[in-house]
């Protein structure tokens, strides 16, 4: 006899199973969804609140770490008091850096509103030529003839141009007025930077985290890199560009030079840019030596020339390893910084761009050996 087996029924129970891993997995990814949503919307929603504050809280980073070395060199002579060592920086710098800068800063506005409100209303007159410059041998008589002619074209020229002047004169004096926050911004970022030296550990450990969450295992590669770069571009460009431009403002205000401080505001540009202020002391010894007397204008001449050359002396001491930085992304980040973000972005220009640059060219290259990667993110 045959057997007829029985039909087979499918199995519910495991295509229920089947279903449900599906499921599940669906609502996983809508959970997860709405979980990175909600985290996105309070990040920016923290970015709205931090954005004005982002620049100062930038150089104030940048500060603390070109000046921790000596922060630590302080805490040591203190007996160990970081807060104390940070007041003390904090105050140096408000004193020695800040207040001259400002200064400087209120003596360049000053005199370019009184230079564009007298070429608005044409109330500026060039001093002729003296009768000195006659005395010159073999070209007196003609300079003192074109120095005249082009005394009387130019304010000719001065009323023929005379409406462009004044909207040119307008954008300008609204972008001087703007240094004064510039000047308050440079104060808020100082502070600020004591505060970032006295919780030194705290933000290195909060660094090495999130670049190691970011970046993997060579985050603290370009971490450390990205230290160094800056250290060496506040130190080698902006802070004996600062110092150079302290010298100069003092002899120009001792010896009463016109325009000082014109001539001070770009010293500090054309040292930040590498280019040294000789393209602006060098004109000024002539002049000296033409129009003042003897002792005056052999004084003046010794003491500008070693404050040109300081920079010489100073880089190789200052700097701790070569600046890989070109120099002409240096005066990219100056000029784009002042014109991004004014007075701070002239500091914070050439900072980012370098330590940008030196992080791409690490990253073109191949990673490190465990065993000769260096240690985790330090502050010193």
């Amino acid at each position: 006899m045959t057997s007829i087996s029985a039909p087979s029924v499918p199995n519910v129970a495991e295509e229920t199973n089947s279903v449900q891993p599906s499921a599940s997995s669906a609502d996983a990814r809508v959970s997860e969804f709405i979980r990175l949503g909600v985290v996105g919307l309070f990040a920016y929603w923290s970015f709205t609140i931090v954005a004005p504050f982002i620049l100062i809280i930038a150089w104030a980073a940048i500060l603390a770490v070109a000046l921790f070395p000596l922060f630590e060199l302080l805490r040591r002579l203190l007996g160990r008091r970081g807060i104390t060592a940070a007041a003390l920086l904090v105050i140096a710098c408000l004193t020695i850096v800040i207040a001259p800068l400002a200064a400087i800063l209120v003596s360049f506005a000053d005199g370019t509103r009184a230079l564009l409100t007298g070429l608005k209303e044409g109330t500026i007159a060039l001093p002729s030529a003296p009768e000195s410059v006659k005395a010159w041998p073999y070209v007196g008589e003609r300079v003192f003839e074109i120095w005249n002619y082009a005394i009387a074209n130019f304010t000719a020229m001065l009323k023929q141009f005379q409406e462009p002047i004044r909207g040119a004169a307008s954008v300008i004096l609204e972008k001087t007025a703007a240094l004064g926050s510039g000047v308050l911004s440079f104060i808020a970022s100082v502070l600020l930077c004591g505060f970032f030296l006295v919780a030194k550990q705290q933000m290195t450990s909060a660094v090495n985290v999130v670049v190691a969450r970011i970046a993997g295992s060579r985050g603290t590669d370009f971490v450390r890199l990205a230290s160094m770069t800056v250290r060496n571009v506040s130190r080698g460009v902006i802070g004996i560009a600062l110092l150079q431009t302290l010298l100069c403002g003092i002899i120009l205000v001792l010896f009463d030079v016109p325009a000082r401080g014109a001539l001070t505001f770009t010293i500090f540009i054309v040292c930040i840019i590498q280019i040294g202020p000789g393209i602006v002391l060098l004109p000024l010894v002539i002049w000296a030596w033409f129009t003042w007397e003897f002792t005056n204008a052999l004084l003046f001449t010794m003491l500008a020339v070693p404050v040109a050359i300081l920079d010489n002396i100073l880089k190789p001491i200052l700097i701790s390893r070569g600046l890989s930085t070109p120099m002409p992304l240096i005066l990219l980040g100056v000029i784009g910084g002042a014109l991004a973000h004014g007075l701070v972005g002239l500091f914070l220009g050439p900072v980012v761009l370098g330590v940008f640059y030196d992080l791409f060219v690490a990253w073109t290259k191949p990673a490190l050996p465990s065993a000769e990667k260096p240690a985790d993110f330090d502050l010193g």
